[in-house]
C-alpha cells in the first residue's frame, strides 16, 4: 500500500478516526505521519517499545517497603541492579522478584492491577490448583458472611470448604 498523502513511499503507519460516528482511514509513510502529527498535537513513535514503557513507568513509581539504593540494589544471584532492570525491561532471575519486591509491586500493580497471579487455568489439567483457587474465593466469602453475621449461609460455605479440602487430600 502507498502512502495516500506523498503517494511516493509504502504506507507504514495507518490511523483511523472516528468523529461524530464519521469513520475515516489514513495510510501513510513514516515521513508524512510524522508531518500529521504535528497538525494533531499528538507524539507518534513508530518504533515502540516494552522496555522504553516500563522505563517511563519506573521513572514514576513511589518505593514501599524497604527502599532501593538509587545507584541500585543488586540481586546476590545475577547481579541484576534495579537501574538496569528499568533499561532492559526485564528480570535477571527468579531471586530479582524477592530482591526488588518494594519496587515491583506498584508497577504490577499499575500494569496488571494486581500483585497476584489470577490467570485462567486449563480445564483438563489444572484441577487441583483450580480447587485451590475456589478455596480462597470460598474463604474470602466465609469472612464476610461471618462479618456479616450470616451465620446459616456462612455455615453452608464452611462445609463446601472441608468437602474441597478433602477432595484436595485425597
Amino acid at each position: 500500500m502507498v502512502c495516500q498523502e506523498c503517494k511516493q513511499k509504502p504506507a507504514s503507519v495507518h490511523i483511523t478516526q472516528i468523529i461524530n460516528n464519521d469513520k475515516t482511514k489514513i495510510s501513510l509513510c513514516e515521513d508524512c505521519a510524522r508531518a500529521y502529527q504535528h497538525q494533531l498535537g499528538f507524539n507518534f513513535e513508530p518504533n515502540f517499545s516494552i522496555h522504553k514503557f516500563l522505563a517511563n513507568l519506573l521513572d514514576h513509581e513511589p518505593v514501599v517497603g524497604k527502599p532501593a539504593r538509587a545507584s541500585g540494589e543488586q540481586c546476590p544471584q545475577c547481579g541484576l541492579t534495579y537501574s538496569q532492570f528499568g533499561q532492559l525491561g526485564r528480570l535477571g532471575c527468579d531471586r530479582c522478584y524477592q530482591v526488588f519486591a518494594g519496587r515491583l509491586e506498584p508497577l504490577l500493580r499499575r500494569i496488571h492491577g494486581g500483585f497476584a497471579h489470577g490467570g485462567k487455568v486449563p480445564r483438563r489439567t489444572g484441577g487441583a490448583i483450580r480447587v485451590k483457587q475456589e478455596l480462597r474465593r470460598l474463604k474470602a466469602e466465609l469472612q464476610q458472611l461471618v462479618a456479616q453475621e450470616e451465620f446459616e449461609r456462612a455455615a453452608k460455605v464452611r462445609d463446601t470448604i472441608r468437602q474441597l479440602e478433602q477432595q484436595l487430600q485425597a
